[in-house]
């Protein structure tokens, strides 16, 4: 798919030298995923640097990653999965970033940088930027009534224990069409590594998932939110910032319905979003400006509040709704934190046994 490309604005600096006028242009280029920015925020830079800025979207892993791959995209920075990572350094793609041009690095949270560690060695390259955490999503009143008062909402059971998805099974039950997030999590829940190396490990996790297919109305990673929000599910393997917006959704419909997101007691995946310098950069001092600019608590937070996603900035905290903050499913606890595994890129031959996998699980056959 076609990224979309925004212009956000223009700087021009006009100088004026022997009555000669002459003009010269600076600029950044981001390509982030598609409305994955408090919109206010490069227009905010662009006032305060003087630097103008253009905005490209994506909405999918592989298209950023091709690009990126082929070089001279003419973008600055762009907005990076933790797992997209290791291949993007292996060929080449980032430069390191120089810690003495982001001041504001010190901002950044030691916990969230340590769960990038394993993607980004010594966090050379990535400034972490947004995370979140992949599990359950539920309407709280009709998971009560179908699996009553103990309903265990708080473990991977409630969808992997075949007599409990059978059951929600008739309001609905989705998952996210993301096999790099839900095969590890079947992979977890069995007590196998979630990023395992051993083909067997992913027949078992083929096995756990076609034991619940027939009682998955459907894989998608954005529909969800409005269904979960109106009523036609009632439960899903989601993000949290889409559950925290089917939240919201509901709450300003005024539908009753009680929106509910909960981080399993087994363990999640943890996903971290981070900035990252091309190195063919074309405006390489611009980009780190913009990327300094972003690790500000007051920055930052405004995109936290616009997307419902825990932020990588530990000083921002204070910056946040409170709502969002207060939210321990945004902002899970220490105890929590400790029993999250970030996702790892598998090596090819594996990452197509992987696609089989999901495949026969997508199709149910």
């Amino acid at each position: 798919m076609q990224s979309k490309s925004v212009k956000l604005g223009l700087a021009l600096l006009l100088g004026m030298m022997g009555g000669v006028a002459t003009a010269e242009t600076s600029s950044v280029h981001l390509y982030n995923w598609y409305d994955f920015i408090e919109p206010e925020t490069p227009r905010a830079f662009e006032k305060e640097s003087g630097v103008s800025m253009v905005l490209d979207t994506f909405d999918s892993i592989d298209v950023m990653q091709s690009k990126l791959m082929v070089g001279h995209t003419g973008y600055d920075v762009v907005v990076v999965s933790g797992d997209a990572l290791p291949n993007l350094i292996k060929a080449g793609v980032l430069a390191e970033l120089d810690r003495s041009q982001l001041p504001n690095w010190n901002h950044l949270d030691p916990e969230i940088l340590a769960k990038v560690h394993s993607n980004d060695p010594d966090n050379r390259y990535a400034a972490p930027y947004m995370w979140g955490t992949t599990g359950i999503g539920y309407d709280v009143d009709k998971v009560t009534q179908l699996l009553g008062p103990d309903a265990p909402v708080n473990s991977w059971d409630l969808i992997f224990k075949e007599e409990n998805i059978a059951r929600l099974g008739q309001c609905g039950v989705a998952m996210l069409d993301s096999p790099s997030e839900v095969i590890p999590i079947a992979l977890h829940y069995l007590g196998l590594p979630p990023n395992s190396k051993d083909p067997a490990d992913y027949r078992k996790a083929e096995e756990l998932l076609m034991k619940i297919r027939p009682h998955v109305r459907y894989f998608d990673s954005s529909k969800f939110i409005t269904d979960l929000a109106n009523g036609n599910i009632c439960a899903v393997v989601g993000w949290a910032g889409g559950v925290y917006d089917a939240q919201v959704n509901s709450e300003r419909a005024n539908n009753g319905r009680h929106i509910a997101y909960q981080i399993p007691r087994e363990g999640a995946p943890v996903w971290v979003e981070s900035f990252v310098l091309l190195k063919d950069a074309p405006h390489p001092k611009a980009a780190m400006d913009f990327i300094d600019y972003m690790l500000r608590p007051d920055v930052v937070a405004r995109s936290s509040n616009y997307l419902g996603y825990p932020n990588a900035n530990k000083d921002a905290t204070a910056h946040v709704e409170e709502k969002l903050r207060s939210n321990p499913g945004a902002y899970p606890s220490k105890e929590t934190m400790a029993t999250l595994f970030p996702l790892e890129p598998l090596p090819l031959k594996l990452e197509r046994v992987r696609t089989r996998v999901w495949s026969k699980v997508r199709s149910g056959t």
